[in-house]
C-alpha cells in the first residue's frame, strides 16, 4: 500500500529521466494506492507550468494547457486505480506536525513543501508508505 506523491505522477507523465525506474518501483507493489486532492492538485499545477515553460521563459500557462495536465493526471490515476485518501481536520493537523518536524519552514534536511506536508500527513493517517522523486522523503521515517 503506497502513498504516490505529485513528484512521481509529475515525473512518470512529464518523462523525466527516472519515469522508468519510478514505474518499475511501482509496478511490484501492485497496489492498493493512495493519492489526495492536494497531490492531483500539485501534479496538475506542476505539469501546466511544465508545459508553459516549453512555450518560453516567464510565458503564462493557458486553460488548455491546464486542461490537459488535468487530463494526464486523471488519467494517471485512473491507470493506477488509486484510490483518494479524504483530507480531514485530522490530516490537517498531521500535516502541520510534518511542517513542524520536516518542513522547509524549521529548515530540517527533508525540506518539505505544503504539498509534501499533506503527502506525509495522508500517509502516516492511512498507514501507507510514500512513493516519491527526489530525496526529500529519505529525510523522514515513510520513505519507500
Amino acid at each position: 500500500m503506497l502513498f504516490i506523491d505529485a513528484s512521481v505522477i509529475v515525473a512518470i507523465i512529464g518523462l523525466e529521466d527516472d519515469a522508468d525506474d519510478l514505474m518499475n518501483r511501482l509496478t511490484p507493489h501492485d497496489g492498493p494506492f493512495y493519492v489526495s486532492a492536494v497531490t492531483r492538485m500539485e501534479a496538475v499545477l506542476s505539469l501546466t507550468r511544465q508545459f508553459a515553460e516549453v512555450e518560453g521563459p516567464n510565458k503564462p500557462a493557458t486553460p488548455a494547457m491546464l486542461d490537459k495536465a488535468r487530463r494526464l493526471v486523471d488519467q494517471f490515476i485512473a491507470d493506477m486505480a488509486a484510490r483518494e485518501t479524504m483530507i480531514s481536520g485530522d490530516v490537517g493537523s498531521k500535516a502541520l506536525d510534518a511542517a513542524q518536524r520536516y518542513g522547509k519552514i524549521v529548515n530540517h534536511p527533508a525540506r518539505l513543501n505544503m504539498g509534501d506536508c499533506f503527502a506525509y500527513a495522508c500517509a502516516q493517517a492511512y498507514r501507507l508508505r510514500i512513493a516519491y522523486n527526489g530525496d526529500d522523503f529519505t529525510e523522514t521515517d515513510l520513505a519507500w
